[in-house]
């Protein structure tokens, strides 16, 4: 992956977590600015954005929508809550499945916040069975956690494959 595509995944990632409601700081963002104009990417407000100083920080919420529109890359989750968490589990899954993201992590992500919030439906009972798994593992089980996220991965690959979020527990 080039650095170019490199840092538009992750502000398309950075994009799909504030989407989902999780906080990220106004460092964060000005950092990820200034990676992507270092890569190469070009946004009219990209510079502006990666040029913010401490004291201009909180500016950067605002600019870093504006670079997101101009890329093409602003998320809108489905307004309805649950088709929102559906997508999120969907979109954590993917980045488990394409190893972005540590399966222990993302599996414990998806029981703790999204399963739980659904009432754990049958879609996500394999990836909360591994997550449970990774929580708990005891050397006496005679299994590694490498085989445990690999577990993981396959349960996320397979879920991610069923189909977009609108189709899953309806």
């Amino acid at each position: 992956m080039t650095p170019h595509d490199q840092a538009l995944k992750n502000l398309s990632h950075i994009a799909h977590a504030r989407a989902f409601g999780r906080h990220v700081g106004s460092d964060q963002l000005i950092q990820a600015g200034l990676d992507a104009l270092i890569a190469g990417v070009e946004s009219p407000s990209l510079a502006i954005l990666a040029g913010l100083l401490r004291k201009e920080e909180p500016e950067a919420p605002a600019l870093f929508d504006q670079v997101l529109d101009e890329l093409g890359l602003h998320v809108h989750p489905p307004a309805d809550p649950r088709a929102a968490k559906w997508a999120m589990a969907f979109w954590v899954a993917g980045q488990i499945a394409d190893g972005s993201l540590d399966p222990a992590v993302g599996t414990h992500h998806i029981r703790a916040d999204i399963a739980y919030d659904l009432d754990y439906p049958q879609e996500l009972e394999p990836l909360v069975h591994c997550a449970q798994n990774l929580d708990s593992l005891e050397e006496s089980w005679g299994v590694s956690v490498e085989q445990l996220h690999r577990e993981a991965i396959e349960a996320a690959k397979q879920f991610v494959s069923t189909g977009p979020a609108a189709e899953v527990g309806e």
